[in-house]
């Protein structure tokens, strides 16, 4: 079995992998993040932008990850109360 590198784990990670927090962020809009992935969140007017800007957030930070032939966190984020 071929040796995987931290890209070929990059490909096949998605923001599904991981819990999105949406909250509502007075008056400015609608913050979404991924708490587990530094830096990892967008600030806009509605829900559905917010988490568009996300995906992109996510995608553009999983690429670096790539590049560096770096891993990834886990996504360690518990709900507590919802």
């Amino acid at each position: 079995m071929p040796e995987t590198t931290p890209f070929d784990r990059m490909r096949s990670m998605s923001l599904d992998d991981y819990k999105v927090v949406l909250y509502r962020n007075e008056p400015s809009g609608w913050v979404a993040e991924v708490p587990a992935v530094p830096g990892c969140h967008a600030l806009m007017p509605t829900k559905e932008a917010a988490l568009a800007e996300l995906a992109a957030v996510f995608q553009m930070i999983s690429e670096e990850y790539a590049r560096r032939n770096e891993t990834p966190p886990s996504d360690t984020t518990e709900i507590i109360h919802a």
